[in-house]
């Protein structure tokens, strides 16, 4: 079966937050640490507090297009509060 995931990484350096879709997202989140991609290249290292996994494509990127929107950040702001506070 194949897996499609929904995750949020936190820079390092700053309160920076990325939600990105991806199919093997172990290689993604290298790509981020290693500069690769674009928009969160000024934002390098980070680190993964939130995974979400899918079997249905569809799911997986309408869950990140609703998490990339206002109403979407204040929710992942609050669920993991805690978490945020921790790193």
């Amino acid at each position: 079966m194949k897996y499609f995931y929904v995750y949020v990484l936190k820079s390092l350096k700053s309160n920076f937050l990325y939600v990105g879709y991806s199919e093997d997202y172990r290689s993604r989140i290298k790509c981020h640490n290693n500069g690769e991609v674009q928009s969160t290249k000024a934002f390098k290292p980070y680190k993964l507090i939130f995974l979400e996994i899918y079997t249905n494509k569809t799911d997986a990127k309408r869950r990140e297009s609703y998490l990339k929107t206002t109403k979407g950040r204040t929710t992942l702001r609050t669920m993991l509060k805690y978490t945020l506070k921790n790193i």
